[in-house]
């Protein structure tokens, strides 16, 4: 067994530090994925909560599997149309250790389509 982080454990470092240099005081859009569901909320790390969250497991995605590019679209319009009606318009984009691509792209895509600036 290694001792040292994995590839994925080194990016998301990388990427969480470089969101908080960057990000000042906005909301972070956090996307977690699955080989069979995608997840994003809307955290407020100032005041230790969730804002907004959506995913593929939500009762009105029902029937779709977040496995396509498709879902994850829809979970990003769902997310942003949740933050709008909290008060959110301004985030920042935490893709965590994912690549931006595929799904995760997608959901960002969609993301900005519904209103939310990243």
């Amino acid at each position: 067994m290694s001792k040292g982080l994995s590839l994925f454990e080194r990016r998301r470092r990388r990427v969480r530090t470089a969101l908080r240099a960057r990000g000042g005081l906005r909301p972070r859009l956090s996307v977690h994925r699955s080989g069979r569901h995608i997840y994003a909320q809307v955290i407020d790390d100032e005041a230790g909560r969730t804002v907004a969250s959506a995913s593929t497991l939500d009762k009105d995605m029902k029937g779709k599997t977040g496995a396509t590019a498709d879902a994850a679209a829809s979970v990003g319009k769902a997310v942003a149309e949740r933050a709008k009606a909290a008060g959110v318009t301004q985030v920042v984009f935490d893709r965590g250790g994912f690549l931006f691509h595929g799904r995760v792209k997608a959901l960002a895509d969609a993301a900005r389509e519904g209103g939310l600036e990243f």
